[in-house]
């Protein structure tokens, strides 16, 4: 008996040491396996006696940024959360709007032609990476019956999201991106401005908007002509013209974010490809003063022949931005990828840039801001002296057409410089500061016969003095 005892002893210890030697491999290799093999008919049985098909999106991406489909889908759903939801979430959005959320594992229902859906939100928890603890976001969940699944995959499902994205769209508030190296920096982005603020020939102006909502509106056609959904915009002209203006007057028409790109803060054409990728969809993107932010807009002809060192390092560096990668992120290879984007320059002294950067196909419409016609000086007057007609404006009209004024220039002698001052005061304000700019421009114009005039003068005095003397 003491025999046996022991030499079960023995085997007991045999097979502890054995299995702690084996214990890791049964964690990492057979124990996964039996469990995938369980789950996996418990799938298959679970399949034959459950109807319902279930679909999840989750709210981040695996590299845990947003997921546009949750975003939208969730927008979609709030009319739905405030009516039959029992839990909600309540957030206070920029624009002070409240809006209603579905609360963790909350499950309302939606109505697709005649099919009933279910809609659950639940919570995964996933590694973050280089962190301590877990990664916690949300998903939703979608369950329907499998004999509508052709419905659902086919339709709803993008019925929901355009729906979604559409709603996005109308409530969301226009933004303002400026760059630092390979990030965005952004704030509300709130201006005013609209076309019927812009001083500028009315016909002019309706061509430009009527230009711009052909674009938002032409994804379809710009995919049948096989171009990618972008379009540019060279803006030119005079400093004062209402360049700036225009620009923010075109994301109030579409709604679009504006991207401010300085390009003098972007190391080399890599970050400027990494900056380009992370602007989102519906924007435009602004260069302004593009022959002033770096040397790239010289003409190339300018450099032929050139045996300076130090100039042609200047302009070959490869540590910069090129003007070759500037124009494959606008009309390369990587412009394709941008989705529905306007690009913008703008320049005061449209000579200055290369040809290449500004033909037509880049910048597909040059539009020029040049100096204030009677046609804009009649909107500002609506819009700083609430005139629509006046006594004064005959005057005004001839004294514009002979003088080049910007519309900034009109616009400061316009406003009302304290509560006293009446529309006509600044009106007459102006055709003082009209009259002293012709008369500028008459003494530049002939500037002999001012010489002449002082040369009569200085010669009549010693005349005078002989004949006194006599």
């Amino acid at each position: 008996m003491t025999k046996s005892w022991m030499t079960a002893s023995v085997m007991m210890g045999i097979i502890m040491f054995v299995y702690q030697m084996m214990q890791p491999i049964i964690q990492q290799t057979i124990r996964p396996f039996i469990l995938r093999s369980c789950n996996r008919y418990i799938q298959r049985f679970l399949a034959c006696t459950n109807p319902y098909i279930e679909i999840s999106i989750d709210e981040c991406t695996e590299h845990h940024r947003q997921n546009g489909a949750y975003v939208a889908i969730q927008a979609y759903l709030r009319p739905k959360t405030s009516e039959l939801a029992r839990s909600m979430k309540a957030q206070l959005c920029p624009n002070k709007k409240l809006i209603l959320n579905m609360a963790d594992y909350e499950e309302i229902y939606d109505e697709f032609e005649g099919v009933k859906i279910w809609w659950y939100v639940g919570k995964t928890f996933s590694p973050r990476p280089a962190a301590a603890s877990d990664f916690e976001h949300r998903h939703l969940k979608l369950q329907f019956h499998r004999q509508h699944r052709e419905l659902i995959t086919s339709s709803y499902i993008t019925h929901v999201i355009r729906e979604g994205e559409a709603i996005l769209l109308q409530d969301r508030r226009r933004k303002l991106y400026s760059n630092n190296h390979t990030s965005w920096n952004r704030l509300v982005f709130d201006h005013p401005v609209k076309f019927h603020h812009i001083a500028m020939d009315p016909v002019k102006k309706k061509e430009i908007i009527d230009d711009l909502i052909s674009f938002s509106n032409g994804k379809e056609y710009y995919e049948e002509i096989g171009k990618a959904w972008k379009r540019g915009y060279l803006l030119y002209g005079p400093p004062g013209t209402g360049k700036s203006s225009m620009v923010a007057a075109m994301a109030n028409l579409l709604n679009y974010d504006i991207y401010d790109l300085e390009l003098t803060a972007v190391k080399d054409n890599s970050d400027l490809r990494i900056l380009m990728q992370a602007t989102s969809n519906k924007s435009i993107i602004v260069i302004e003063d593009i022959d002033c932010s770096l040397n790239i807009t010289r003409k190339r002809k300018d450099l032929v022949g050139t045996k300076d060192k130090e100039v042609v390092q200047e302009f070959c560096n490869p540590s910069r931005v090129t003007l070759s990668g500037l124009l494959n992120v606008i009309d390369g290879l990587w412009s394709a990828s941008s989705g529905e984007r306007i690009i913008v320059f703008t320049t005061n002294h449209i000579e200055n840039i290369d040809p290449a950067l500004i033909r037509k196909g880049r910048m597909d419409k040059h539009i020029e801001m040049s100096y204030c016609c009677f046609e804009g000086f009649k909107v500002l007057a609506k819009n700083y002296l609430k005139l629509d007609s006046h006594e004064l404006f005959g005057a005004i009209e001839n004294l514009i057409s002979e003088n080049q004024i910007t519309p900034a220039d009109v616009a400061e002698h316009l406003i009302p410089k304290t509560m006293n001052d009446d529309p006509e005061y600044c009106l007459k304000n102006l055709i003082q500061a009209l009259e002293k700019a012709k008369e500028n421009r008459l003494l530049t114009a002939n500037p002999q016969e001012e010489t002449k005039t002082e040369d009569t003068s200085e010669i009549s005095e010693p005349q005078e003095l002989e004949e006194k003397t006599d």
